[in-house]
């Protein structure tokens, strides 16, 4: 009893020592084993962790180590962060601290937003030292401290009145704090910026509307003020080079939606992967995966950064599965083209222009009386975080191969806000594996069951695994070489984003699905 006592003291003091700590800046440029210290585990988006200790040979025996039950109504689209043996995730208006090792809650806050989108997903909190940085449905940045969850200061980023509002994780890049605003519904300039995190001082903002002095000016008609509402918003979290120094960020769709008449031209810095200097936000380079878009295919999906041969050369690469259904590969130094592919079935390109960026058909462009598309407005991939597993040079995502139909409902250059309609008619759930030396799709898992519709990210490991889930409910883990499943687990929901972590020996595969955070391990010896 006396040896019993003095353990639960120890695990105890153990527990505050480690609430007291904070973040070591040097995990964020390490490969996540003990952390998982940022929201793609580290700055590469590779999203794939070097710990095998569940491997495809024993995952089989993968067990349920404990869960977290939040109570809420909202599925939890937020990536946990672990930090010092704690987990912090969210929901739009909540914040937790849990326990990594057994799932007892540390901490909570509730905050409802004031207006603004309540019911917008959330994607999760970034860490800087003892702070924790979290953006709110009301279009807030608010600086919480992580031992207690207790509000620092906040900041107003953009005006919730306007349906602005914040989903993002924010990115920690040497002593800056980079995150941008989201926005779907009112016609909103987009915008990427650096915040002190100590202060919430602005250091540096870019905008996604070009100014008249940039070229990419030249891209929006100026007979109407369309360029001062032009969309680009930078719905998720980038990712950085340190050695480059550049982070990397993939920007919305352009405004009004669908209604292309209004803003003849490219449409630049919409639908776009940017290249900024990680201390001042000055653009370096830019690619734009779908000019002028008009089928609410936006490019924020992550760019996933590694290296390796390409053709007989080695290269810094910069691979993105884009809602219009190409894959790129790019060189990361300069933004020029390696590869682009198809990795669904698609309709719309009618060519490449010198950039090696696609041209649209205009027969696939929405009209008074429909035009059909490949894929529809939910896009070959959507939020959901893809994966790259560097042993089998494959990468990874989730998406959908579909049909939609596009209508025009504001023709002319007067639109504003949503001037079209689509209807998705036929859509089927896939995890896809690419090869990223041709595009091509090495293996293709149907992944659609049960009627329900998920949004699920992947993780890979050293263990030659990807973690996931179906529409049906089904957790899995699978061959990351063949795509055959070697564990399932019902946990009932369509919405997880999987992560890992080590712990006093022990791997943990973290599963949030609906409003329950699942940890899983193998069977303690």
């Amino acid at each position: 009893m006396k040896k019993l006592l003095m353990v639960l003291i120890g695990t105890l003091l153990g527990a505050g020592c480690l609430r007291a700590q904070g973040l070591d800046a040097g995990k964020l440029l390490k490969p996540a084993t003990d952390t998982w210290p940022t929201f793609n585990g580290d700055y590469s988006g590779r999203r794939h962790s070097p710990l095998a200790q569940i491997n495809k040979d024993n995952v089989g025996s993968l067990t349920l180590a404990w869960a977290f039950q939040t109570h809420a109504q909202n599925p939890i689209s937020a990536t946990p962060l672990e930090v010092n043996g704690i987990l912090y995730f969210t929901l739009p208006n909540d914040v937790w601290a849990v326990d990594a090792r057994t799932g007892r809650q540390i901490w909570h806050i509730n905050r409802p937003a004031e207006g603004g989108l309540g019911g917008a997903g959330h994607r999760g909190v970034a860490m800087y030292k003892d702070r924790l940085y979290y953006t709110t449905p009301d279009a807030k940045l608010l600086c919480l401290d992580a031992r207690t969850g207790k509000t620092l200061w906040e900041i107003q980023m953009a005006d919730p009145a306007l349906k602005a509002f914040g989903s993002q994780a924010p990115l920690v890049v040497k002593d800056h704090l980079i995150l941008g605003i989201s926005g779907d519904i009112a016609d909103l300039p987009g915008f990427i910026e650096s915040v002190d995190p100590m202060t919430g001082k602005v250091e540096w903002r870019w905008d996604a509307m070009p100014k008249p002095d940039d070229p990419a000016w030249n891209t929006w008609p100026h007979d109407t003020d369309v360029i001062e509402r032009g969309g680009g918003m930078p719905w998720l979290t980038g990712t950085y080079d340190p050695e480059l120094n550049l982070v990397y960020w993939g920007t919305g769709n352009p405004h009004p939606v669908e209604a292309g008449d209004a803003r003849v031209g490219a449409n630049l810095y919409t639908c776009t992967i940017v290249a900024l200097n990680a201390d001042t936000g000055k653009l370096v380079w830019y690619y734009q995966p779908t000019p002028h878009d008009t089928h609410d295919w936006d490019a924020v999906q992550t760019p996933v950064l590694f290296d390796g041969m390409f053709q007989g050369q080695p290269r810094k690469m910069l691979a993105h599965a884009s809602r219009n259904g190409m894959f790129y590969l790019l060189d990361r130094t300069n933004g020029k083209p390696l590869l682009t592919a198809p990795y669904v079935q698609t309709n719309w390109v009618e060519k490449f222009d010198e950039r090696g960026q696609p041209i649209g058909k205009r027969e696939t462009e929405p009209a008074l009386d429909g035009a059909i598309a490949m894929p529809g407005a939910g896009g070959g991939t959507n939020w959901m975080a893809p994966s790259f597993d560097p042993d089998t040079g494959l990468f990874f995502v989730n998406g959908f191969e579909s049909v939609g139909v596009f209508y025009v409902t504001m023709p002319g250059k007067h639109a504003e806000g949503w001037g079209g309609r689509d209807f998705i008619v036929w859509s089927k759930a896939y995890l896809k594996a690419i090869d990223y030396q041709t595009g091509k799709v090495r293996w293709a898992r149907d992944m659609t069951g049960g009627g329900r519709f998920g949004w699920p990210s992947v993780l890979t490991t050293a263990g030659h695994l990807v973690f996931t889930i179906d529409t049906a409910g089904q957790v899995l883990a699978l061959d990351a070489a063949t795509g055959n499943v070697l564990w399932h687990a019902y946990a009932g929901g369509s919405t997880t984003a999987p992560m890992t972590y080590e712990l006093d020996g022990r791997q943990y595969v973290v599963t949030p699905v609906d409003g329950v955070v699942y940890a899983w391990a193998l069977p303690a010896r």
